[in-house]
């Protein structure tokens, strides 16, 4: 049988996610795997010197940062892009019980309530875009040196050093869930899911 005939028919289906939204995605998600790659590269002494270079490595790890917030400020032009951080940004007592059945380890549909984003992809959403952020600011204070005195540079490299760990270790994760998800993945790449599969993680989501 092909792939193709078993592909869920079209009115099974419910868009999620507008080709700009995915756009957006897709090109942070480039962007952050570039800066997390180079910084490991400069960080970890055997990769340092598999690859070498520390120089364009350098450069290549400062222009990905640099552009990481512009898929994201480019985005705000589409106004499915700006509801859904709206979305992101809203919690509600639904919100409350699924982290609480999240800790609990409850994973009956029932008890984990959510609306188009649940309540932890709203958590990593604000915490990664905190995240990114002092990364931006602290990474900038490292570059022109000249700009901040030396115990302020000092605390910048601190915390951009060990941020970026923990930032490794979260992206991590996410990309863990998302590989357990496949139809959470299938909605990003062609922006819509089935209807089985909303209903079910997503019950107070109405497209």
């Amino acid at each position: 049988m092909s792939l193709r005939a078993e592909a869920p028919p079209v009115a099974d289906r419910l868009h999620r996610f507008t080709a700009a939204e995915r756009w957006v995605h897709r090109t942070t998600a480039a962007l952050m795997g570039v800066c997390v790659v180079t910084a490991a590269c400069l960080y970890i002494p055997q990769l340092a010197v598999l690859v070498g270079r520390r120089e364009l490595v350098v450069r290549i790890h400062e222009c990905a940062g640099l552009a990481l917030p512009v898929p994201v400020l480019l985005g705000l032009a589409s106004r499915a892009f700006r509801r859904d951080l709206g979305f992101l940004n809203r919690f509600g007592p639904h919100d409350r019980l699924w982290l609480h059945a999240a800790l609990a380890r409850d994973r009956r549909p029932s008890s984990r309530p959510a609306g188009k984003f649940n309540a932890g992809q709203k958590i990593y959403a604000n915490w990664i875009a905190g995240a990114s952020l002092v990364m931006l600011v602290t990474g900038l204070m490292m570059w022109f040196t000249h700009l901040t005195p030396l115990m302020w540079r000092t605390s910048a490299t601190f915390v951009h050093d060990w941020l970026a760990l923990t930032i490794g270790v979260v992206l991590g994760g996410h990309i863990g869930m998302a590989l357990a998800d496949p139809e959470a993945r299938r909605g990003l790449r062609t922006g819509s899911v089935s209807r089985d599969w909303a209903a079910r993680e997503h019950p107070l989501w109405r497209p």
